[in-house]
Formats: structure tokens, C-alpha cells, sequence
């Protein structure tokens, strides 16, 4: 029945596309400013991975991706916008993977109970896959990039076909919540095994809830035209706290996760193309948690013998010398370090950019041999990598350095160095 209703979504996707009907007025003044406007919330709409049409924006972020597991993966997504209803909203999307053959998909919905206060519940049915070790918040702006450099390189994914619901709710201008009710099934794609009280559970069943807060004490607000603008202030926080019950709608397991990020970020000069950055980033699980829902530090290298096999596309906030599936944690705390230089010159097609890099990782894991199948290590000694990018050499293109020293160091020298593209492109 699911697949059903987001065929039919996306059929109506393909409709509104050709449902728009351009307005007109008698003043060629205010033309010009519509215009204007109009074109404004057209790239805004853009840079956040929307293609607006009359009732439904289409959701770029579907088009076309590649990884490991699916080879080529393209679909159509979208959702409704405020033209077709204020009060109620579709979303979902219908991608295909050229090497598992597979189709997946996501129908959702919500309605608005407040608008001061920004209230939705939210209900959303999925059918796709997820990186392994991989950690979201639920309050995450939406994250929308023109091309994802890591998921070209993952390669471990689980299945899980999952019905939630979610309460969406902005306490105060600068407090964000959102808690979910979730029920998953869980099926890894790889080679592994589960091994809780000598059962070893290949597939699984979760029932999780989650609350998660997104605090933004520094934000300052401005109207513009008829909209209210909110500019990012720092530092900012993310905290959110997950429950997994055991026989709850079936689940298998019972734990629990916090998971908590905050952002510094300190411009130097006006046009804050020169700034110092820095991200904290830590969780923890306790209980019978299976490797889907533990952590890894984001790592973007591949497992390949030499540099050049190795070479590829930089991530934005990823360990670069860190191999794919080298480590993985219940325990966690990354600290990112950026500063930015300014530009050495701006010109139509090059803005080159020196950016100066420190990362450093700190984990361990409890009950390690609870994960058959699959071999990895922690991070207990500390990791470390340093580098430097020089961004927007041309078209947005640059290049990366990076390289692993510390506990982790290895002993071909050549191992623990990165050396990437990078593509940074802001609308």
C-alpha cells in the first residue's frame, strides 16, 4: 500500500511542475521588485536543495548520488509548500540503486497544530538504507550540498523499513525540539552478527524514542520584506537523548544514547570569508546496542593501496586518513579545528583559500566481541590528523592535504597521507 501512495506522489510532483501560472500587475515598479523578490526566495529555495514549483518543491537532494552498495542511485523527491495548504504538508521520494536493484522509498505527512510556535506532528513511513555507525540529530537544519564527497566511498549500510512519529515544536525563538517515536526493521547488509546472551541476531527489531534539542542563544532575527530572516549565532548546541525498548511492539534490545555537538565559530572580518571554527562533538550507548546504532568518527578514507587509488573528494567535517570502517565506538568525542584565511584574490571562476585543519578523536567500546562478522578497532589511544585545504582554485574545485600522526600512526609513511579534490560551491 506504501509503494502505492508514493507513486502517487510523485506523480502529482511531475503535475504541479507544469501547473504554474506566472502573475501579473499594472505598476512596473512593483514588477521589478516581485521580480527581484521573487528570484531572492527562487536561489534560497535552491541553496536548500529545493526546486520550487506552484504547490510542490521538488527535492533536489534525490536526483542523482553514487556509493558502494547501490552503484548509481537517482529518484525524485519533493513536498508540498504553503500553496497548496498552510495548515498540512506531503513529503517522500522514490529513488532506485543500479547495483542492488532495488527500489526505495519514503511517504510522510504532517499537520500544524501551532503556527506561533511552529507545531507539526509528523508522520513518515521508510523503506531505504543507512550508513552503519552514522548519528543525526533530529533537529539538524535541513543539510543540502550539490555533491556529497563521503557517500561515494561508504560501503557498510543496513536496511531498515521504519514507521515514526514526531512532535515538532520551537519553545522559544531559540530552542528547537523535536521528539520522535520510531519502530524499525533492521536488516544489516553485510556479513553480521549480533551476539546478545548466546543468541546471534542477524536482523532485528528496534522501538526508539528520541528527544532532541536545538539551542541557538545567539541568533538574531530581522524582517525583510515580509519575512522574518534568522542569522546564525555561535556557539550553539545540539542535545538528544534516545531510548530503544525491548519488547515494546516487538523491539529486541534495550539501550540508551545521548549525543551532543556544539559549534564556535568567530568571524574575522565582514564579509566572514576569514574565520576560526571549532566543533565538539560526543555520545555515548549504554546497553545491548547493536553496531547499526553505534559510532564511528566519520572517516573518509579508502581502504587502497596507494595514494593515488586513494585519491577522491574531501568531506567537510570528515577524518581524511581515517580508512572506512577502521573503527567504531560506544563511546565518543571528536574535536575539529578550522581556521580560514582570507582569500588571496576573487575573481569570477577563482576565490582561492588557504584553510588551516586539526582534528582529534577519542573513543572505546565495552563487550567488543558482542559483534561477529566484522573486524574493527577503537579509538582509545587517541587520533589525530592535521592538514590544509586550498578551496575555490577554480569553479569551486580545490585540494586537500592531510596526515595521520600520533597513537595511530602507521608505518608505511604513505598510509597516513590524504591527499583529495575538495569542491565548495555556495549559491
Amino acid at each position: 500500500m506504501q509503494k502505492y501512495c508514493a507513486y502517487l506522489f510523485f506523480i502529482v510532483c511531475i503535475w504541479s511542475t507544469q501547473s504554474q501560472i506566472p502573475t501579473k500587475t499594472g505598476d512596473t515598479l512593483t514588477v521589478v521588485e516581485q521580480d527581484s523578490i521573487k528570484k531572492s526566495k527562487f536561489f534560497k529555495q535552491i541553496g536548500n536543495g529545493f526546486f520550487p514549483t506552484k504547490y510542490i518543491d521538488i527535492d533536489l537532494r534525490y536526483l542523482i548520488k553514487y556509493n558502494q552498495h547501490e552503484g548509481i542511485r537517482t529518484g525524485l523527491g519533493g513536498r508540498t509548500n504553503d500553496n497548496l495548504s498552510e495548515k498540512y504538508r506531503m513529503n517522500g521520494y522514490l529513488v532506485y540503486g543500479f547495483r542492488d536493484h532495488t527500489f526505495k522509498y519514503s511517504i510522510g505527512g504532517g499537520f500544524r497544530l501551532s503556527k506561533d510556535s511552529g507545531t507539526w506532528i509528523n508522520l513518515a513511513y521508510t523503506d531505504d538504507l543507512q550508513e552503519t555507525g552514522s548519528s543525526t540529530f533530529l533537529t539538524d537544519k535541513r543539510f543540502f550540498s550539490f555533491f556529497e564527497p563521503r557517500l561515494i566511498n561508504i560501503n557498510l549500510f543496513h536496511h531498515h523499513i521504519t514507521k515514526s512519529i514526531a512532535l515538532e515544536h520551537r519553545i522559544t525563538p531559540y530552542l528547537l525540539s523535536e521528539t520522535q517515536f520510531s519502530r524499525s526493521n533492521v536488516n544489516p547488509t553485510y556479513n553480521y552478527a549480533f551476539l546478545v546472551d548466546e543468541t546471534a541476531f542477524k536482523e532485528f527489531r528496534m522501538s526508539i524514542a528520541k528527544v532532541s534539542l536545538q539551542w541557538n542563544p545567539f541568533n538574531t532575527f530581522e524582517n525583510v520584506g515580509d519575512e522574518e530572516v534568522q542569522k546564525e549565532g555561535f556557539p550553539n548546541f545540539t542535545l538528544q537523548m534516545s531510548k530503544s525498548f525491548k519488547d515494546v511492539l516487538g523491539g529486541d534490545f534495550n539501550f540508551t544514547k545521548i549525543d551532543f555537538r556544539t559549534i564556535y565559530k568567530l568571524e574575522h572580518n565582514a564579509e566572514g570569508d576569514s574565520f576560526t571554527e571549532a566543533t565538539l562533538t560526543g555520545g555515548i550507548a549504554i546497553g545491548t546496542t547493536p553496531l547499526t546504532n553505534l559510532y564511528h568518527a566519520y572517516p573518509n578514507n579508502i581502504n587502497k593501496l596507494t595514494i593515488l587509488n586513494r585519491f577522491s573528494v574531501a568531506g567537510i567535517n570528515s577524518f581524511e586518513t581515517m580508512y572506512f570502517n577502521e573503527f567504531f565506538s560506544d563511546r565518543f568525542a571528536t574535536l575539529q579545528l578550522k581556521h580560514a584565511l582570507k582569500p588571496f584574490y576573487d575573481s569570477k571562476f577563482s576565490k582561492p583559500q588557504m584553510v588551516l585543519i586539526s582534528r582529534f578523536a577519542l573513543g572505546n567500546m565495552s563487550n567488543i566481541d558482542r559483534h561477529q562478522g566484522i573486524t574493527f578497532g577503537t579509538l582509545n589511544k587517541g587520533y589525530s590528523e592535521g592538514g590544509l585545504e586550498v578551496n575555490k582554485i577554480l569553479f569551486g574545485f580545490g585540494l586537500s592535504f592531510a596526515y595521520r600522526y600520533g597513537a595511530y600512526h602507521l608505518p608505511i609513511f604513505t598510509d597516513n597521507v590524504a591527499v583529495k579534490f575538495t569542491f565548495n560551491l555556495t549559491l
